[in-house]
């Protein structure tokens, strides 16, 4: 029997031969020649760009930077050609902005479809989920004995231009003082059917006044309007410059009332 190994006869038939390491070419340069060579590329590699830097920086390519991102997405609609003050001309026509007047933001009237009148009080109407929350609210504070009087809801641009230069008129008020306590027409919450003024029907004399902050429905709202999704519009020394309005209340309980009020 032949001994036993685990080297197969095919390969016990090879001879052996030591591997010789292959000659250098005569070609072939040195390592420290190669590492020279790669660093002066990159040294004038680094020359080339700042040379392009500086001369985009003398010839508008600062413009250029900043319109790139929108070029792309006019591009795809076929105006890809202009030049670079077209091209921010019109990203800045394209871009959202945020519109105030003496402080107030702009709102769009709420969809005649979409406002309900409200169970108790069927002449004001507010937008279906707020009527419904508010109903709720008020028969919750009227198990804790306070009178949630509801004394204003939606309101169309012309309504709130009649509210805004009547009255600035009859106290003889400036458009800023005015607009201390009124938005003008196109810039009241009133527009959009989520914002309601309410007063306290045990307290008639503090309808739409400061000292409704002192009453006992001022006080039941504070503390339990938002369980409803219902917050105070213009607290104390608010940033928009609002005189404090203890009386003027939002809802934003739902995605779109909340996106009505906070998106920028």
């Amino acid at each position: 029997m032949p001994p036993l190994d685990d080297i197969p006869q095919a390969a016990r038939d090879v001879p052996w031969v030591t591997p010789s390491t292959p000659p250098q070419g005569r070609g072939r340069l040195p390592k420290w020649a190669k590492w020279l060579l790669w660093v002066g590329l990159a040294a004038a590699l680094a020359l080339a760009a700042g040379g392009v830097t500086a001369w985009y920086g003398a010839n508008g390519g600062a413009d250029l930077t900043a319109v790139r991102p929108i070029k792309g997405i006019l591009a795809g609609r076929g105006q890809g050609g202009d030049g670079p003050n077209e091209i921010r001309d019109r990203a800045i026509t394209l871009a959202p902005t945020s519109r105030t007047l003496l402080g107030h933001h702009a709102y769009d009237q709420a969809p005649e479809a979409e406002l309900v009148a409200l169970t108790s009080v069927p002449a004001i109407r507010l937008r279906s989920k707020a009527a419904e929350q508010f109903e709720a609210m008020r028969t919750a504070a009227a198990q804790a004995e306070v009178r949630l009087v509801p004394l204003s809801g939606y309101r169309s641009y012309d309504e709130q231009e009649a509210v805004f230069f009547s009255l600035k008129a009859e106290r003889h008020q400036d458009a800023q003082t005015r607009a201390e306590v009124s938005a003008p027409p196109g810039y009241s919450e009133h527009h959009t059917g989520y914002a309601i003024d309410l007063g306290d029907g045990n307290q008639p004399q503090t309808h739409l006044d400061q000292s409704f902050g002192e009453t006992a429905a001022y006080q039941w709202l504070a503390s339990n309007a938002v369980k409803f999704g219902f917050e105070l519009s213009f607290p104390p020394d608010n940033l928009q410059g609002v005189a404090f309005e203890p009386w003027h209340w939002r809802f934003v309980g739902d995605r779109y009332s909340l996106e009505t009020f906070y998106q920028e």
